[in-house]
């Protein structure tokens, strides 16, 4: 039975500038808690354009602040076009500290940037503390390779606000797969906050099937949010073109965040083969992964999670820049013997993708490469809260006695 705590709130932030992978990832870890702790209640801040898109769990919702795009050189601008950047990332900070007075957490949970977008959260982060509220940042298990994210972090002072302002540090792997800090000076009291939670567990959501999944033994291309993955999408519909013994039935996802142009010129280029099927988007990705023979990805961290959840047989071509987080992502999971992988200056090969997809199905599936893996991140991080809620609760219920 789930345990209660009578009005306990939870505030995540994600900044959601590229992809879809923040939020997805605050959804997941809030449908978690929200299942596990009745009368708890989770806001989510997010910036993605698409947010509303998906469905949330009773006692979850989110709160939308202007869209900020991350183009492929790194910089960022607003979606809308006729607004300043500088006037976006204000009204962004603004509508921030004010849910955070609005709402009154209990415990607030960053992803990924200690002090969000171009340092958006740290006014709140500043008015949250001495208010007791804990503040908890997550990171994903890989974050970006070593020298550029020191170089980051070192400009903007982010270490030593980590060490002030956070409590807790959660890292969503295990500590034998990747440290995200790695390579960097990591100050003692930076460490000690830090738990390396484990990956986080995803199941198929109940309610209605997925109108898109097709019937029988299928083949899943999926890129994220798509903004960079026309790529390999144009690449594994050219390894068909190219290759006739390549019969495999395939699903493409484009993603919401492909270019409508890319989007009509790839759907035009599949038309021509038959075995391809090409949909933009599906907000139950999860089932979808679940019921493919295999999975074509570039190894963002939740198609990773989905990968493992499922137990999934996958090929993952990692983009490389300009951040080499999937790169980093998929050199280990290929060690690990979890994936096949492909650089793409070889996926490029129409041929070498073709014999790597003709191959993909007869590969043994992670379990039973690299052995029994252990997902419980969510429980680990349902077991945390718990034990703050605990203490959230006894410490409110003594004020009101006193």
């Amino acid at each position: 039975m789930p345990r209660r705590f009578e009005d306990a709130r939870i505030l995540m932030y994600s900044h959601d500038t590229f992809g879809l992978g923040h939020l997805r990832r605050c959804r997941t870890i809030a449908h978690a808690l929200v299942e596990q702790y009745r009368g708890l209640n989770v806001l989510i801040i997010s910036g993605a354009t698409i947010a509303g898109a998906f469905d949330y769990r009773s006692r979850v919702d989110f709160v939308k602040i202007p869209s900020v795009i991350k183009l492929r050189n790194g910089e960022y601008t607003s979606l809308a076009a006729h607004i300043d950047l500088a006037e976006t990332l204000k009204m962004r900070q603004s509508i921030i500290r004010h849910t955070a007075e609005t709402f009154q957490p209990d415990i607030f949970l960053v992803d990924k940037e200690p002090m969000g977008l171009r340092g958006e959260v740290e006014e709140t982060l500043a008015y949250l503390k001495p208010k007791g509220a804990r503040l908890v940042l997550g990171l994903r298990e890989v974050m970006d390779a070593p020298h550029l994210l020191d170089a980051e972090w070192k400009q903007r002072d982010v270490m030593q606000k980590i060490g002030h302002y956070y409590d807790s540090v959660w890292v969503y792997g295990p500590p034998d797969f990747y440290d995200p800090l790695a390579g960097l000076d990591v100050p003692p009291a930076v460490r000690e906050k830090m738990s390396f939670v484990g990956f986080l567990q995803r199941s198929v959501s109940a309610g209605e099937d997925s109108a898109h999944r097709p019937e029988g033994d299928y083949l899943l291309v999926t890129t994220g949010g798509g903004g960079d993955g026309a790529d390999l999408v144009r690449e594994v519909i050219e390894a068909y073109q190219q290759d006739p013994t390549l019969t495999q039935k395939a699903l493409i996802v484009l993603g919401p965040y492909m270019k409508a142009k890319q989007r009509q010129k790839l759907t035009r280029k599949a038309a021509s083969v038959p075995h391809i099927k090409v949909i933009q988007f599906d907000n139950r990705m999860e089932e979808l992964i679940a019921g493919a023979t295999a999975v074509v990805a570039m190894g963002g961290y939740n198609t990773f999670c989905e990968i493992l959840s499922f137990d999934k047989r996958a090929l993952i071509v990692p983009r490389v820049e300009p951040r080499q987080e999937q790169l980093i992502r998929a050199r280990r999971a290929a060690e690990l013997g979890l994936v096949d992988m492909l650089l793409p200056s070889q996926s490029a090969d129409p041929l070498q993708l073709a014999a790597a997809l003709k191959a993909l199905p007869a590969r043994l599936p992670p379990t039973q490469a690299a052995g029994a893996l252990t997902l419980d991140g969510l429980t680990h991080i349902c077991d945390i809260v718990g034990s703050w809620l605990n203490v959230a609760t006894a410490d409110r219920m003594s004020r009101v006695a006193g």
